[in-house]
């Protein structure tokens, strides 16, 4: 019969491709490694695993095993969670995954809050492209995901956190090329400087553009948001920035940050989880502290063209 402990070995192997590392993540010998390896091939009656001099690769067979053992471990995981927390919220282990253009902004505040309101919990933090923590959802690696909508993954369910207006980012010494409100009119002469691909991020930033009609693209490596603005601060072009981003990213200086007009273009964020976790307690009030962290997404008023320092303007 397969066991569990024989899915999480083909689990590893199947991640690492090599013995040694599978071996060295679950903390075995690698021959306690080998040895359950083959009794999950001699069970299935087939080779999961082709070994190479350099290491291994999944066969054809080993692929469709792979794909339903990342099913069920992550089932295994979510009623793992449910039998630490015995009815209170937050406590044990929660792995959350948050978009790359938003984690250095929530992080700070969300996880000093965390520590201080849930010391039984013990948060794990992954950051990068939307593509990549959605896989990581799927497969059980992460517990859930803030991120902008829309999710299209089946199987996952959302919670709406908030509107993320976004604002034009402009060198601090472009003058008043640009007014505010900004038309999207105003974008079609200006050199618009985006993330590299597969940032959700440059996608909004693309709608935009697409309805600016605007021509002149730049992408020049960057990887973060941070990076873009220093970019923008040094003459490169302008960018759009989420207002999330905003407050952080003008201490820096060298920056103004405009409003547009109406319709104001925006994101929308969610947290993002398996539907079948049954923690959704848990993420709700994870969601409820996001929102603080995040704070309100409506400001006091319109920022004035030339104070780089002032918070985001209302939209």
């Amino acid at each position: 019969m397969l066991t569990l402990r024989q899915l999480r070995y083909f689990e590893a192997l199947s991640e690492t491709l090599h013995f040694g590392q599978a071996a060295r993540r679950l903390n075995i010998s690698q021959p306690a490694l080998s040895a359950q390896i083959a009794q999950l091939e001699e069970s299935f009656g087939a080779a999961l695993f082709e070994r190479r001099s350099t290491g291994v690769a999944l066969t054809p067979e080993g692929e469709r095993v792979k794909r339903r053992v990342r099913r069920i471990l992550a089932e295994v995981r979510d009623l793992e969670a449910l039998t630490q927390a015995h009815g209170e919220l937050l406590v044990g282990q929660l792995r959350i995954g948050i978009i790359a253009s938003l984690a250095p902004y929530l992080l700070p505040g969300l996880l000093a809050e965390l520590a201080r309101s849930y010391p039984r919990l013990t948060v794990g933090v992954r950051e990068n492209v939307t593509a990549a923590l959605a896989d990581e959802l799927a497969r059980g690696d992460l517990d859930c995901v803030v991120q902008a909508l829309p999710v299209e993954r089946k199987g996952v369910s959302t919670i709406p956190l908030c509107e993320d207006p976004f604002l034009l980012a402009v060198p601090e010494g472009s003058g008043d090329r640009i007014s505010a409100p900004v038309s999207p009119s105003q974008l079609e002469s200006e050199r618009l400087i985006l993330l590299e691909e597969g940032h959700c991020l440059r996608d909004q930033a693309l709608d935009v553009c697409r309805i600016a009609e605007q021509r002149d693209l730049a992408t020049l490596g960057a990887t973060s948001l941070n990076t873009l603005m220093r970019m923008v601060a040094g003459g490169l072009g302008v960018t759009l920035v989420p207002q999330s981003a905003v407050e952080t990213e003008a201490r820096a200086g060298g920056i103004r940050f405009l409003p547009f007009e109406t319709p104001v273009p925006s994101r929308h964020l969610a947290l993002a989880f398996r539907t079948s976790s049954g923690r959704r307690s848990d993420f709700e009030r994870l969601a409820e502290m996001i929102r603080v962290c995040l704070g309100p997404a409506e400001g006091s008023g319109h920022e004035k063209a030339g104070d780089t320092q002032a918070p985001p303007a209302s939209i």
